[in-house]
């Protein structure tokens, strides 16, 4: 590991004091290449793939086996992107699965339903939130103190809440009535359920300080719960006039699963973001050394806080594309997904310690273990062993990376 960075001159610049933390070490773009994780267990997946194909071409190397395997690791790649933003600051979430039933239900709950007045509350929930998130920010930019600030926008959002509300429960009653079966209110609360779940952790981890560890185990546990009261520990299987047309959107295909159309989207952008963008400088920057990031200038609560966001909101959209494909919707949903994303995330290059990682490195550790997965399966090996080979794959990654950590040094 690289020596902890010294403290920067206040009057230095904050972009090279970022790089000092991170730890960037000049290389050649051959060394970055060779050193890159994320390639080599992207070859191991092509070899897999080749020698199954050969050994069972009528089974494997088939069109409809290679949908079945880009399908079903397309929901965990897509929660895998979250968690790498997570453990590149170097927190963990274990509750990804339990976000992700949640999110399942709300929308399975809300589809079935079809009720305008849920349509018309929820509106003005969200012009409350929204409305109270602008003023209070307009307020701390003006110069006002937090406390004025949240008194201001605690009534400007209690107003534009009310307003909401009843525009939309008597002006626009029959718009409300129609919107509220359609399938695009279902997903819109089941992205805010996820939301206001990877909101309710980062609190708790960034603001009152407790372990990311502990915290996400107990919302992993509170959350299931959750979506068992939410179902009546019922399966949901009746979405609504709009069904259809939801399945076609999230559970259809074009050549492959249009999940993974959605993950490769996803992992482009999250990637660029990563690269290029500032608040991807602030990930690394946290990860490498979170006090030293922080004498820096970079918001590390608020970057936390939207690391965690984004995870749970990953999870959410894995949810929908999930819940599209099977069509119904159980409290079970997501059910171990936990251990799987995070296998993925280290195995594609993520550091458990933090400060280093990538998108595509998510991309094809879930990719690697549903190869790998699949391939057991079509070789006839019990799929209890299943299990074994995935923490063997996690063992081994973790001691690649202690290699590499040496090699650095």
């Amino acid at each position: 590991m690289p020596p902890e960075p010294s403290r920067p001159a206040a009057s230095g610049n904050v972009s090279s004091a970022i790089s000092d933390v991170v730890g960037i070490k000049e290389s050649t773009a051959l060394q970055q290449i060779f050193s890159n994780q994320a390639l080599w267990v992207a070859l191991a997946v092509a070899l897999i793939m080749a020698l199954m194909s050969a050994r069972y071409p009528d089974q494997y190397g088939t069109r409809e086996n290679f949908f079945n395997i880009t399908r079903n690791f397309s929901f965990i790649g897509i929660m895998a992107l979250g968690m790498t933003a997570v453990i590149i600051t170097g927190g963990i979430d274990l509750s990804v699965g339990s976000v992700m039933g949640v999110v399942g239900i709300v929308v399975g709950v809300v589809m079935h339903s079809g009720d305008g007045d849920l349509f018309s509350i929820v509106m003005g929930l969200s012009g409350a939130a929204a409305a109270g998130l602008i003023v209070g920010r307009v307020l701390v930019r003006g110069g006002k103190t937090w406390t004025m600030a949240g008194i201001g926008g605690a009534v400007a959002g209690a107003v534009a809440g009310i307003v909401a509300y009843f525009l939309f429960a008597t002006v626009l009653s029959s718009f409300a009535a129609a919107a509220g079966n359609h399938w695009a209110f279902g997903v819109y609360c089941g992205l805010a359920a996820g939301i206001l779940c990877g909101l309710f952790n980062g609190v708790l981890i960034t603001q009152i300080g407790l372990p990311p560890f502990v915290t996400t185990l107990a919302t992993l546990a509170a959350l299931r719960s959750v979506a068992v009261v939410l179902s009546q520990n019922k399966m949901i299987y009746q979405l609504g006039p709009s069904a259809d047309q939801f399945f076609s959107w999230f559970g259809g295909e074009f050549i492959v699963a249009n999940s993974v159309w959605l993950l490769a989207i996803l992992t482009v952008g999250f990637a660029f973001i990563l690269n290029t963008s500032v608040w991807g400088r602030h990930l690394f920057a946290i990860g490498g050394n979170e006090h030293a990031a922080q004498l820096t200038g970079v918001p590390v609560v608020r970057v936390k806080l939207q690391a965690y966001v984004f995870c749970s909101l990953c999870a959410a959209v894995s949810a929908i594309m999930l819940l599209g494909w099977q069509g119904s919707a159980i409290n079970a949903l997501g059910t171990g997904y936990e251990l799987r994303v995070i296998a993925s995330t280290v195995i594609g290059g993520t550091n458990l310690i933090g400060g280093e990682g990538g998108a595509l490195g998510a991309f094809v550790g879930a990719a690697l273990i549903e190869v790998i997965r699949n391939g057991l399966i079509l070789a006839g090996v019990d799929s209890s062993w299943q299990g074994m080979f995935v923490g063997a794959f996690i063992i081994l990654a973790v001691l690649l990376e202690r290699v590499r950590g040496r090699k650095r040094e």
